[in-house]
């Protein structure tokens, strides 16, 4: 199981003041968590791409390509890239070229993205929402496919014969399908043969079983092998050498993120009541010290039928820096060590934590 990090990039606030990290020193200091992330044996760091005033990942592929200068042997992927909103060509080009600068970690997690703002501001129809990505992922896959490229569409210009380039180290550049709770999400995964991000950011994990097993029968009935239909989880997490700690540290963010999104949405403020009740072993959230944390995650692969990949968000908006930095050496120096172990034993005695 790969075990890696993914960050919205959300514009920190001072969890007493309220104040706001300046937008600089938050990029500089993203930058050293995915350092840390590389140093500390992470498989993997994810950037989200939102276009709101909470988050600074508007641009996901420019930090990317920043984090490959920066890192060795990471991979390095979008969490998730709006294929909707975007042309699946400069997609392929911009991934492409992130490809080649970090010799060979790029990857692609497409979705269709839980807010809207992406519509309206790249001159979009939300009405046409399923259309757009179903068209704008066949598009992606031909390019990844073949050097040549002629399509005509609905909602793009037709190529003629047209070669798309760079092309990237990996071939074929790895391409990972980010869904929420849509049954056809699922099934399209599966029938198309791509690997399945699965986004559980509250209630029981234990929930989406049925739908990755959807997803596992939709591709074994279009003939793919088992082995290409590859699951992983974004989940939300911190680890401290302390439960308590982890927990009174990420509580103030993740009250205020989900606060912001209630406001739009018509939900109640989070209590902390609440909080501590997705954070039990059955829940959703992934917090606690290194021990717990590991725990949950081999909850998380055992109730899901066994998973492929698992990345944390720690960045819910007032973790302090030096918190986030910590928190991921624990996560690569002592939970990843934990899961490997146990899933070690697991496959040779079938003894759990």
């Amino acid at each position: 199981m790969q075990i890696g990090l993914d960050s919205f990039v959300s514009t920190l606030a001072d969890p007493v003041t309220g104040d706001l990290v300046d937008p600089v020193v938050r990029l500089s200091n993203l930058l050293e968590e995915v350092e840390m992330a590389d140093r500390s044996g992470l498989d993997v760091f994810g950037i989200g791409e939102h276009h709101r005033p909470e988050f600074l990942d508007s641009a996901p592929v420019v930090l990317l390509a920043a984090a490959a200068a920066r890192t060795k042997q990471i991979r390095l992927t979008s969490a998730v890239t709006v294929l909707s909103a975007e042309d699946p060509v400069r997609v392929f080009q911009n991934f492409a070229t992130l490809d080649l600068l970090s010799k060979g970690r790029a990857e692609i997690v497409v979705g269709r993205g839980s807010f809207t703002e992406a519509y309206p501001l790249f001159g979009l129809n939300l009405q046409d929402y399923d259309s757009l990505f179903i068209e704008k992922l066949e598009l992606l896959l031909r390019i990844r496919r073949d050097l040549f490229i002629t399509w005509s569409g609905k909602h793009r210009a037709p190529l003629i014969a047209q070669p798309i380039y760079p092309r990237p180290v990996q071939n074929p550049l790895p391409v990972w399908v980010g869904v929420g709770g849509t049954p056809q999400s699922f099934v399209r995964a599966g029938t198309l043969g791509l690997p399945l991000m699965v986004a559980i950011i509250g209630g029981e994990p234990s929930r989406f079983r049925p739908l990755i097993e959807m997803y596992r029968e939709a591709g074994k009935r279009a003939g793919h092998p088992p082995e290409i239909l590859k699951v992983g989880v974004h989940a939300l997490g911190h680890v401290a050498e302390t439960t308590n700690q982890a927990a009174d540290e990420y509580f103030p963010g993740y009250a205020r993120m989900f606060g912001e999104i209630g406001k739009e949405r018509g939900w109640p403020p989070i209590t902390r009541g609440q909080f501590d009740a997705v954070r039990d072993p059955r829940g959703a959230l992934i917090i606690g010290d290194p021990e717990t944390a590991a725990k949950k995650i081999l909850h998380y692969n055992e109730v899901l039928g066994g998973l492929d990949r698992i990345t944390l968000q720690m960045s819910p908006g007032t973790l302090p820096h030096p918190a986030a930095l910590k928190g991921i050496e624990l996560l690569g120096s002592r939970v990843v060590p934990l899961v490997r172990e146990k899933l070690g034993i697991r496959k040779q005695e079938s003894v759990s934590l």
